[in-house]
Formats: structure tokens, sequence, C-alpha cells
């Protein structure tokens, strides 16, 4: 192949875009999962890649997205949460982005009162120790990821968090 014919087959596949990149924002944490059998690869790869992402990762985190139906990706530069989820709709990836972290002193004396549980009955029914619970309610100590996620789970799922902490009996075997 010669010099001139490579150069006319570049010139046919058209100049090359390069992303817009964002220049700050906030990292944030985003699950995609394939919305359609047909995906636009490309266009969803330069949405990522917009947001912090190299082109090879932001490609193969979409190609993960297809190939697993799932996938987790951390965003170095989210401007706005919306406009990333609104972006990759086109393309065929639908976004949601994972919750932040959230305010348990805040949150916890609402949940508990939803509820209608005391420190000590919450505490119980959900398996945390009470002096941890009381330290997290005054703000004098923040719970780990861990505790924050079952924190989210229990408010959504308040029954289903209470049920998982109970132990059930093995099967009696007939003789």
């Amino acid at each position: 192949m010669t010099k001139s014919s490579l150069k006319e087959r570049f010139a046919r596949l058209g100049p090359v875009r390069d992303v817009d990149r964002n220049r700050s924002g906030s990292p944030a944490v985003f699950v995609l999962r394939p919305a359609r059998a047909r995906i636009d690869t490309i266009s969803a790869t330069r949405v990522l890649a917009k947001r912090g992402l190299s082109m090879l990762r932001a490609k193969r985190t979409i190609e993960a997205a297809i190939e697993t139906g799932e996938v987790r990706v951390h965003l170095p530069k989210v401007d706005i949460a919306r406009d990333i989820i609104r972006e990759l709709e086109p393309t065929g990836i639908r976004a949601v982005r994972l919750a932040h972290a959230v305010d348990v002193s805040e949150l916890l004396p609402q949940m508990r009162a939803e509820l209608g549980l005391t420190q000590e009955q919450f505490a119980l029914r959900f398996g945390f120790d009470l002096d941890a619970l009381q330290n997290w309610e005054q703000g004098r100590r923040k719970p780990d990821r861990a505790i924050s996620a079952y924190l989210r789970v229990i408010a959504r799922d308040p029954e289903a968090a209470a049920r998982a902490q109970e132990e059930e009996e093995p099967a009696r075997s007939r003789g």
C-alpha cells in the first residue's frame, strides 16, 4: 500500500473529533446498564471521556456494561449528574448515580421516628451496637461506607433488613 492510498483512506474516514473534557466537577459513581439491544458505543464512550476517563478506559467501561449487563464507574469530573444520564440515554445506556454519603445524624432520628423505635429498639432490630448508634446520631462519629450502605437499605426496606437479621432454624430430618 502506498502512502497516498493510506492518506486517501484516512481522508474518507473524516476528521477525528476530540473530546471536549470537563475542566471541573466533583467525583461521582454511576451504574451503567444497556437499555436496548443496539448501543452507540462511540457516543457513550465520548460522554464518559468528557467526565475525565481516558478514551480507552471509557470504551472498556461501555464494553463491560454491554457484556455483563451492568458496570459501576467512577467519573472524576461530574458537573451535573442529570446531564450524564440525559446524554447517555440516546446511546442506549441507562445511567443511575449511586447515592453519596448520608448525614446519619439527621437520617437516623428520622428513620427511628418513622418506624416508631427507640435507639435501643433500632439497634436490636437491625444488629447495631447501641453505643455506636448513639455516637452516629450525636455526630461524634461517622459510620464507615458499609454501614452507610446498610442504613440506605434500612431506609428503603426496613422489613427486609430486619428479616435478614433473623436466624432460620435448620430443616429437621425425617426418619
